[in-house]
This record gives C-alpha cells, structure tokens and sequence, in this order.
C-alpha cells in the first residue's frame, strides 16, 4: 500500500468548507492509500537522516458526506498515535503549509529537498519552492504579464506611477490580498504608501498598472504538471473592492478558460514540468498574468463543486504516477 504525508497548517487553523488539502486526502483515502499528517515543527535531521513525528490521519464518513456544510456536527477526522519514521518511508510527500513565506519554511524546504534526495516524491519540488517568488516568477513571461516595476526605490516606483497614474502596489510577500493597494492620480498618500511598503526603502516591492477587467474577476487557474484544467475561478470583488481575493470578501464564480486563458499555461507550462511544480494557481486578471502561485494553491473545492470535477483525484494519481516511475 503507497504512502501519502501531508505537511500542512495545525488541523484546528482548517477553513474546513473550503480547504483545499482536505480534498486531496480524501481523493488519497478513497484510493486506499496510507494518509499521514505532519506539521512543520514535526520535521527533523538526525543521524543524517531526515525524519518526521506523523499521525495518520482518516476523514470520518460523517464528514465525507458533509464537507460542503460550513459546520460539520461530527468529528472530521480520526487520528492514530504519533509515530517518529525516515520521510523516506512515504511514498509521496505534499508540502500544503500555507505562506507566511518566513525563515522556518526555509529551512523546511532544506530539510525537504534532503529527503528528496533520500527518494522521497515532495510536491511541489522543495528548490523550486524557495527559488519561485510567486509575484517575482510571474514576471519571467513578460509577454503575458501587464507594465510592472519593482523596486525600492521612492523615486523609481513615484516615476512609474506618474507615467501610468492609476497602479496597484503590493507587497512580494504578501497573500490573500493584504497589503495591496490601488493609487490614482493625485492621490496624496501615495509617498507614506511607498514609504510603508518598502519600509523606508529598504525592501522591493512591486507596482503594476491597474486593471479595470478586476471588476470581472481575478481568475484563478490551476495546473497540473503544466497543464491548465479546463475552469477557472473568476473572484469577484465585493462592492467598493479592488481585490478578487476570497480571503478579502472576494466571490467565486467558475468559468470556462478563455483562448488567452489556454495561451498563457502554454508560456509558463513547460517551466513549470522543469522545475517540478507538479500544482500550481495562477492568476489572470483580463488578458494579463499577475502570480503564480507555487506554494499552496487553493479553489480546488471551489470549481470541484460547480463542474462535478475531481482536481484532488487527479493530482494524486499523477503523484502516484511520478513516484512509481522513480
């Protein structure tokens, strides 16, 4: 019987109407396989080895039946004892620990790319995790991104927001639309904007020209090993927003991916199979590529529901495929 673990956030954090992660352990435990749970703190090296404090986990069948219910009245999961054994002994390994991208899920892809090495399947590829800055990555395909600049610089991001007049600027590391900001011309926060984002221009930020197709949707795509499924999540800003992010009030309608859709995972899809980014969310705003988002996509319940799809299933059967093939 294969073996899945899963590195994920504490089980009490789980949005468990929405979470992502729990699709996939379910799609693992329908097809038999052995399902563990680890957080990062479980994660260790001794004696040369990479080893890990796991629980196997089993969703109840009260909770399989209900899992679109905002507050399933049952017990979700069962769990077994811990147990300390190599990483190694897993099959398959799926890092879903949500950002933020700090120093501690640095070290943890060091200690996971070791445990690659001792021949364990991690996805996404721990290196690739690290070197793929989800606002940075996007913008090695400047043929399907919109004018952007990044810099800590006042003068340089005040030169680009004169030339364009209405921008976006946000953080490199930020998520679920925090500390994004929308700045038109003649706005006279601009500069404490700047100054609070780069902290004192002392870190890079991004700008980017605003995009009013935002009022449609930030459509959210996912791939799997480069390649696009076929609906996208459109979220919608709530009124008086300029984020699409769920997180942010953002609603979520499922569309059929567009012609432009299709032609940007074809720029990025190749890269993606190199680097061993076997699942990633990508956001299109309009005709435009904004992020791809490496670490620990989401929607997958989302468009599941609205088009009778099985994301998690197929993930994990890709999975189960790249590690038999190692």
């Amino acid at each position: 019987m294969s073996r899945i673990a899963f590195l994920m956030d504490p089980l009490a954090s789980l949005a468990l109407k929405k979470d992502s992660t729990l699709a996939m352990i379910k799609a693992a435990q329908q097809r038999e396989l052995e399902v563990f749970y680890f957080e990062q703190k479980d994660l260790m090296l001794s004696e040369g080895k990479i080893l890990a404090r796991l629980q196997r986990i089993r969703l109840t069948d009260q909770f399989l039946a209900t899992m679109l219910s905002p507050k399933p009245d049952t017990a979700w999961c069962d769990l077994d004892d811990p147990i300390v054994c190599p990483l190694s002994d897993m099959d398959i390994v799926m890092m879903r620990k949500d950002p933020p991208f700090d120093m501690q899920y640095i070290y943890t892809t060091y200690l996971l790319e070791q445990a690659e090495r001792e021949g364990t399947q991690v996805i996404n590829r721990p290196r690739s995790l690290r070197d793929c800055n989800e606002k940075l990555f996007a913008t090695q395909f400047p043929q399907c991104c919109p004018p952007l600049v990044v810099s800590q610089s006042k003068e340089v991001l005040k030169a680009f927001h004169d030339k364009h007049e209405n921008v976006v600027l946000k953080k490199l590391d930020g998520m679920g639309g925090a500390s994004i900001f929308r700045v038109m011309a003649g706005d006279p926060n601009l500069t404490v904007i700047i100054e609070t984002l780069t902290d004192g221009e002392r870190v890079p930020i991004m700008a980017q020209t605003y995009l009013p197709e935002i009022v449609d949707g930030d459509k959210r795509i996912l791939l799997i090993d480069g390649e696009p499924i076929p609906y996208a999540l459109a979220r919608i800003p709530s009124a008086g927003e300029t984020r699409g992010n769920l997180a942010a009030g953002g609603r979520g309608e499922g569309r059929p991916l567009t012609d432009r859709d299709r032609w940007i995972a074809e720029q990025i899809g190749p890269e993606l199979r190199q680097r061993g980014l076997a699942f990633v969310g990508i956001d299109v705003i309009g005709d435009y590529l904004t992020e791809i988002n490496v670490t620990c996509p989401t929607c997958v319940r989302e468009l599941d529901h609205q088009f009778e799809l099985d994301i998690a299933g197929d993930l994990i059967e890709y999975a189960l495929t790249i590690a038999a093939a190692k």
